[in-house]
């Protein structure tokens, strides 16, 4: 059954591939898979504007410490529309979409580290799984999995204090450690489950999970919201507020909803434990815990 994302909705999935607009758009087949992983930033729908299949293949990126043109791994066919479709094992190809501002990146499998660094608009959607650091420090546009994440989902880099910016991460299925490290804002959803230190040293923004989370959540996060479906190990420097259904949630899980995680109506109407932390910062954020009926 096809995913349900609102890219698939506006441009015409079906079971078999993506019909319409990837007829006009530029596509890339992986032909050979690197021996080491490729950084390609240059594939983002700004990079290759206005570029017909020849001059796309002859970009180059860098292969271990060799820059070398695309076309010695990708198959080119169409013209830089602002739309990119790209097809094959991606696992060993880094950076895709970074920076980009606008237009859509449609992956055809799994993806390697560094998805949508730094992006401030557009769209990527990945039809598989994605390695570490998808979309660190990105400040705008949407990145949708519709399988399981790496590590650092939505993060700051080592050393920086700023992640996150805005923008919404969407994934379906389960992430691993430090998803929201150091956000500030925007929006990072989780069908399935989120590994430990979700939410550390969290500034602002909504983290939601609805499966489990780890341990030591929303460690040294100074304000935001972090909300779980499951009962969770809270860290004894965050304190118990009250229960409560916030109006604000409700719209929110409705949102998430229609990007289509499996939200139930339950959720969007029920009342959620909070507790306030972390109290050896500014005791300012938020973790609310679903009350199962």
């Amino acid at each position: 059954m096809a995913p349900a994302n609102p890219i698939a909705a506006d441009q015409g999935w079906t079971d078999s591939g993506w019909i319409g607009e990837q007829a006009m758009s530029l596509n890339l087949t992986l032909h050979t898979p690197p021996a080491v992983p490729v950084e390609a930033e240059i594939l983002t729908p700004n990079g290759t504007a206005g570029l017909d299949d020849a001059a796309v293949a002859s970009l180059a990126v860098l292969h271990g410490n060799q820059r070398v043109p695309i076309g010695d791994f990708f198959r080119v066919r169409g013209r830089g529309n602002g739309v990119i479709h790209l097809e094959g094992d991606l696992s060993r190809i880094k950076h895709i979409g970074a920076g980009m501002s606008a237009g859509q990146v449609i992956i055809h499998g799994d993806v390697g580290a560094h998805l949508g660094a730094g992006m401030s608009g557009g769209e990527i959607h990945v039809n598989g799984n994605a390695g570490d650091w998808v979309g660190p420090e990105m400040s705008g546009g949407r990145i949708t999995i519709t399988g399981n994440a790496g590590h650092m989902v939505g993060s700051a880099y080592r050393g920086s204090t700023t992640g996150m910016l805005g923008g919404e991460i969407i994934v379906h299925g389960d992430v691993k450690n430090e998803t929201g490290h150091a956000m500030r804002n925007g929006l990072i959803a989780v069908g399935g489950s989120a590994g430990d230190f979700t939410g550390v040293n969290m500034r602002a923004g909504t983290i939601v999970a609805l499966g489990e989370l780890g341990i030591r959540t929303g460690a040294s996060m100074k304000r935001g919201t972090i909300v779980s479906m499951h009962e969770a190990d809270i860290l004894p420097t965050f304190t118990y507020a009250c229960l409560y259904g916030p109006v604000y949630l409700r719209i929110l899980l409705q949102h998430i909803k229609r990007l289509g995680l499996p939200v139930t109506d339950e959720y969007i109407q029920g009342q959620y434990h909070r507790w306030c932390g972390d109290g050896v910062e500014l005791n300012r954020g938020e973790i609310l815990i679903y009350r199962k009926r």
